[in-house]
């Protein structure tokens, strides 16, 4: 990992907070509940996750391990990610955090391709690690080979026009307004197309 992976963020983001202990989940309780909760049948929820009925009911039943092609299926057809379908549900659990970051007063990360300012920075044990970057890099070979980190990963240009580079797709250019929503474990990189930097808000998941 190098200075310019944004890992080196997510690394700093988690280390003020507490490990949060949880409970073994059981998939196929957790698959049952969603289904039970959308109030579909089982043959039903197998026909929105394309998969045999017989296939989700030893899902369910715990008698056998979904593959991850099976999983992303689950998940279209119960209109959710992958990863909800590992988290267990949180009820009646209102903590009512909050915290404003001022323009200019984020903590600062300055890198040779990036300079990122991280926002709501108070925050300990945080879903989702949101800062403010302003693309230094002009070029792929600014970078030491792709980024990748774990989570999924939301772009929003704020200022001037970027290329979006990343691993399985033709680079992408964006302009103010522009966003984009991608599997940050691809490998991705931002370049700056402008003549003066480009400033884009990025917001990764932490969970």
């Amino acid at each position: 990992m190098t200075a310019r992976d944004p890992k080196s963020l997510i690394t700093i983001a988690r280390a003020s907070g507490e490990a949060a202990e949880t409970e073994p989940l059981d998939l196929g309780a957790r698959v049952r509940e969603l289904r039970k909760a959308r109030d579909w049948t089982l043959e039903h929820a197998a026909n929105q996750a394309g998969l045999a009925r017989s296939t989700l009911s030893k899902i369910e039943n715990g008698q056998m391990s979904p593959t991850y092609e099976a999983l992303k299926k689950l998940a279209v057809g119960l209109q959710i990610s992958v990863p909800q379908l590992f988290t267990q549900p949180q009820r009646d659990q209102v903590n009512g955090r909050l915290t404003v970051t001022k323009t200019g007063q984020g903590s600062a990360h300055a890198t040779t391709t990036y300079e990122h300012e991280l926002l709501a920075d108070s925050l300990t044990r945080k879903q989702m690690l949101p800062y403010r970057a302003r693309v230094r890099a002009r070029s792929m070979d600014e970078f030491e080979g792709w980024v990748r980190h774990d989570g999924e990963e939301f772009l929003y240009v704020l200022t001037g026009v970027v290329r979006l580079y990343t691993e399985f797709y033709e680079p992408i250019e964006m302009r103010r307004g522009d966003s984009a929503y991608y599997d940050a474990a691809m490998g991705h990189n931002v370049i700056s197309l402008s003549d003066e930097d480009a400033t884009i808000l990025w917001v990764t998941s932490l969970s």
